[in-house]
């Protein structure tokens, strides 16, 4: 495989070690799916430090957009959306290059293509690259996120889970933390990815975004922030085990079984967290 198996002409495959494209992309153990340049590194962490430095380990990227929406002040202000998104393509790329990706596929395609209800071409290339690289674990945004591109993302991606032979679905699906933090999930259900190891990649990772970080969006600093959060305020009766932690939402039930709703999945562990402060409020 390589882009011009991919629908979208504007679609970029990278292989960070030139090893022959389906090679790397069927080496791949563990992939992120997410909707914008700089969103695996921010959410999908976890994966890909269970794969730097392991020979029978490897993460690899899809990004789904183009990177034309970005905000941006600063040294970025005057550019066309064009130049941001050849700024956004090669961000994605060093990424990848200093994560030592298996692969990096950036479909290129506008957000309002991807939250179009007839996206066939982007259910496509997501199929396509779910089957050649077959993950054992997925890392996406989790359906209670705010952010509207991201809702299409894990929308588009469980979607495309279930039209694979239940032998060719992930292991495991993981919804992370992006335009919502996971803390008000109920402890039993929180997937809890401990980051502490290599803390200088992460923050080397973080750091490659330019045009966003000097463009307006301190999100090296945010995500930083909310890790580290996450490691104290987890329980409150015990020292700290971790210095860096991020909480995931299982959704591996979700390609388990086909008929389970998104929405009634998601909505059940709210009602939870509802639940819970009635309990504790006496109601």
């Amino acid at each position: 495989m390589n882009s011009q198996n991919l629908n979208n002409e504007k679609a970029d495959l990278y292989i960070p070690d030139g090893t022959d494209p389906e090679e790397a992309i069927g080496r791949t153990t563990h992939l992120g799916v997410g909707a914008h340049q700089d969103d695996l590194e921010f959410m999908a962490m976890h994966g890909i430090l269970e794969c730097h430095g392991k020979a029978d380990n490897w993460f690899s990227g899809i990004t789904c957009t183009n990177g034309s929406g970005s905000a941006r002040t600063g040294p970025f202000a005057a550019f066309t959306n064009a130049q941001m998104m050849e700024v956004r393509l090669e961000e994605q790329r060093e990424a990848a290059r200093v994560g030592e990706y298996g692969f990096m596929a950036q479909l290129g395609y506008s957000s309002a293509e991807i939250k179009d209800a007839k996206r066939d071409d982007f259910i496509k290339d997501l199929r396509s690259l779910l089957l050649a690289s077959k993950p054992e674990v997925v890392y996406t945004h989790n359906p209670a996120d705010k952010h509207t591109t991201h809702i299409a993302v894990v929308t588009a991606l469980i979607q495309t889970i279930r039209t694979l032979p239940q032998s060719d679905r992930p292991g495991k699906v993981i919804g992370c933390e992006g335009w919502r933090d996971l803390d008000w999930l109920p402890d039993d259900k929180k997937v809890i990815m401990d980051l502490s190891g290599h803390p200088e990649l992460a923050l080397r990772l973080n750091g490659i975004f330019n045009s966003q970080i000097s463009g307006g969006k301190r999100y090296d600093l945010a995500v930083q922030g909310r890790r580290s959060a996450n490691a104290t305020f987890f329980d409150s009766h015990s020292v700290d085990e971790a210095t860096s932690v991020c909480f995931g939402m299982d959704l591996t039930p979700l390609i388990e079984d086909d008929s389970i709703s998104l929405l009634d999945f998601t909505c059940t562990l709210i009602d939870e967290l509802k639940a819970d402060v009635q309990a504790k409020l006496g109601g």
